[in-house]
């Protein structure tokens, strides 16, 4: 691992030059800047996945186990679809927020210890598991995106309604595309959820003591999904108003966290 690194650190020095430089093109809307930081970001995510290479021919199962491995793989993940996104809708705004939660997130993962090898129990490394987990942090990825549209969609509400025409609003999206984006990323990340979701009760079944599913992370795991599935019912039965769709999202976001984060309220979960 330590001959990997580098590639780590340069990836974080990357990472925050990519986000600096969208941050002054999100106060001064420069175009230079924008294609900088992009080209940047492309960097970050090549180096990214050369690391997660490294890390899955020295390790003897796919990394994504450990608090420090799923963080990294998290960030990843947010970087990847917002290139594929930004592709495909060329979206700034969206790139620069995304990858401010991506940028926090690998540098937390700085402060994790990288678990040797010898200290992963081969029951925590099935294919069920590691599969549970994948699905797992794509879904979290999806419903990162569609928070980051949701808030859009309120900070622009907010401007149209006080009738503040900034270059920023110029920026946006309009409302409708904004909720419409947040709708596809939770239909994406809740079927995903709930796969893993599945996969993770298939795999306790296994390995874990028969009231494994009272444990506060796998009902927490099921309140989150619920909370998304809710969002959804709401949105197709159209009893709320989209501001009111955009706040509850933000809402299931706030409680998707806690449940990434709050390890230590389970008793099998700990391990990461």
């Amino acid at each position: 691992m330590a001959d990997a690194r580098w590639i780590y650190d340069l990836t974080i020095f990357l990472y925050a030059a990519s986000v600096l430089f969208y941050f002054n093109d999100f106060l001064q809307s420069n175009r230079k800047v924008n294609r900088l930081a992009f080209g940047l970001l492309a960097v970050v995510w090549a180096l990214q996945s050369a690391f997660f290479v490294s890390q899955m021919a020295e390790k003897s199962y796919f990394p994504v186990i450990t608090l420090f491995e799923t963080l990294f793989f998290y960030s990843w993940v947010l970087v990847t679809l917002s290139l594929v996104i930004n592709y495909f809708f060329r979206i700034d705004l969206l790139v620069f927020f995304t990858n401010v939660i991506g940028f926090v997130v690998l540098v937390l993962s700085m402060f994790l210890p990288e678990t040797p090898l010898t200290a992963v129990s081969e029951t925590l490394t099935s294919e069920l598991l590691l599969i549970h987990i994948t699905l797992a942090m794509f879904s979290y990825g999806a419903f990162s995106l569609s928070m980051i549209f949701s808030a859009m969609y309120l900070l622009q509400h907010k401007m149209l309604k006080e009738k503040r025409w900034t270059p920023l609003l110029r920026r946006l999206p309009s409302l409708d595309m904004l909720e419409v984006y947040a709708y596809r990323m939770n239909v994406v990340g809740v079927p995903m959820l709930l796969l893993a979701i599945i996969l993770g009760i298939i795999w306790g079944k296994l390995v874990l003591p028969e009231k494994f599913w009272l444990d506060a992370k796998v009902l927490l795991s099921i309140l989150v999904l619920g909370a998304y599935s809710y969002w959804l019912y709401k949105r197709f039965s159209d009893t709320w108003q989209m501001r009111r769709l955009a706040q509850f999202n933000l809402t299931a976001f706030l409680l998707l966290l806690v449940n990434f984060l709050a390890t230590d309220i389970s008793k099998f979960h700990s391990w990461l």
